[in-house]
């Protein structure tokens, strides 16, 4: 297959050029808002009581999902460049006799698990579905705990579409162990848990990101983290919700191709200002700089209760690490990404502990080996992860992301340092989550080519 192969959904990248230059809020480009808070500030602030603000929101595929099922709860919103405005209609705002609401989630899985939950406390009946991909999710994790708190819940065969039909309020409080570390699951059982009769315990066999707890803390809930990764959440009774007044940081999740991109192009030094540093989210970084990559944080603050700084990056020789354990959780979106840099590092990379990754957008681990081996790289897929060999530069050639944003941008930048050029096709798939992606990486003198 030729390798200058493209189509009006392809991107091309041509390896050779260093990445030079910085980003952030006053310059041409900057990171977009990060996916995960954008997502729940768009949501918390339609339970809270009075106009939200959330400025540098991220605007795409799937915060558009969250925006849409807003409309069709009868939440007003109004988003201007990146700066969203919600009025919230009060927590307490429920109806006896909704009609119930059919949402599409698109391929959000954070959408359909955050909305089950407050449509849960809200006591609204809806049908959550989504796409094929979204459809292959599993659910059966939160519907159980669902039932348990007393919400009439079903689902097909433990996915999407869900059913949620009127249920008696309030919610019963439980205590209950997540069989895995997840904050979509987590953040789904704290929202229903507003509307319970008493504290909400919720204990996981590992950490998971805390974006929803540090959110509503500052929306007056009280939310409090114990040992053994337990979370004990207190309803708020008849006290409404304060509106969200908060600046986003910048996706880290987004940052991690950015990352990879400068440590594995030669010459290459970047900036990114006002990146998000939440340590529940930060395992990439660490992984990176065991693998010796040239990292610095400078500017370090905090926003809405959200750490973040900035982040300069250099080119780095990078050697083969493991990750397992409780890393895993703190770096899971951001494995293709790892992956890439791991092809790049001298010997192997070993990554355990990982199966969560075959239920995201793609079988990730499935995806990443496939990909990865046809550009080239000597890659084992494991039952829970995959080893990488690295030290030998990906041939370069045409690669297909199988639906998923994560897989399409790592492959894109797999291209940066490669042999010969890279294709991805299905492209589009990106502005998912990152729409100036090929945008920012020409910004940096990357030489990329999208027809159409």
């Amino acid at each position: 297959m030729s390798h200058d192969k493209t189509s009006a959904d392809s991107l091309q990248i041509i390896p050779g050029c260093p990445l030079r230059g910085e980003l952030g809020p006053d310059g041409i480009y900057t990171l977009p808002g990060d996916k995960s808070l954008s997502h729940r500030a768009a949501l918390f602030a339609a339970l809270a009581e009075g106009q939200s603000h959330i400025e540098n929101f991220l605007v795409s595929g799937v915060t558009q999902a969250m925006l849409d099922a807003l409309t069709v709860l009868g939440i007003a919103w109004d988003l201007e460049g990146r700066t969203l405005r919600v009025e919230g209609k009060g927590f307490d705002n429920r109806q006896d006799n909704p009609e119930q609401v059919s949402i599409d989630c698109g391929n959000s899985a954070t959408t359909l698990r955050l909305l089950a939950g407050a449509l849960a406390a809200w006591n609204v009946p809806a049908i959550l579905d989504g796409s094929d991909g979204l459809r292959r999710r599993p659910m059966r994790r939160i519907i159980a705990p669902l039932r348990q708190m007393g919400v009439n819940i079903d689902g097909v065969d433990g996915c999407a579409p869900l059913c949620l039909q009127p249920t008696q309020l309030p919610l019963d409080a439980v205590e209950h162990t997540l069989a895995v570390a997840s904050a979509q699951v987590k953040s789904c059982l704290l929202l229903a848990a507003l509307a319970a009769d008493g504290p909400t315990s919720l204990r996981e066999p590992g950490p998971s990101r805390d974006h929803t707890e540090r959110m509503l803390r500052a929306m007056g809930v009280e939310v409090s983290s114990g040992e053994n990764y337990t979370t004990c959440i207190t309803p708020p009774g008849l006290r409404p919700l304060n509106p969200l007044l908060m600046a986003l940081p910048g996706d880290i999740s987004a940052a991690a191709f950015l990352i990879v991109a400068a440590l594995i192009t030669p010459g290459s030094q970047i900036t990114l200002r006002g990146v998000g540093l939440n340590p529940t989210r930060t395992g990439l970084l660490e992984a990176l700089v065991a693998m010796g990559g040239d990292l610095q944080v400078a500017n370090r603050s905090q926003q809405g209760g959200e750490p973040m700084g900035d982040l300069i990056v250099s080119h780095s020789r990078l050697e083969g690490v493991q990750v397992d354990g409780d890393l895993v959780v703190r770096m899971i979106d951001e494995f293709p990404a790892f992956a890439v840099a791991a092809a790049f590092a001298q010997g192997a990379t070993t990554v355990l502990e990982a199966s969560e990754l075959r239920y995201k957008e793609s079988d990730r681990i499935s995806a990443l080996c496939t990909e990865l081996s046809d550009l080239g790289v000597q890659v084992s897929e494991k039952v829970d992860g995959f080893v990488i060999h690295g030290g030998r530069l990906p041939r370069g050639g045409v690669v297909n992301p199988h639906g998923d944003h994560r897989l399409a941008m790592s492959l894109a930048v797999a291209g940066l340092a490669a042999e010969e050029s890279v294709t991805v096709q299905g492209a589009q798939i990106i502005h998912e989550s990152f729409p100036d992606f090929a945008p920012v990486l020409k910004y940096f003198g990357a030489n990329i080519r999208s027809p159409g």
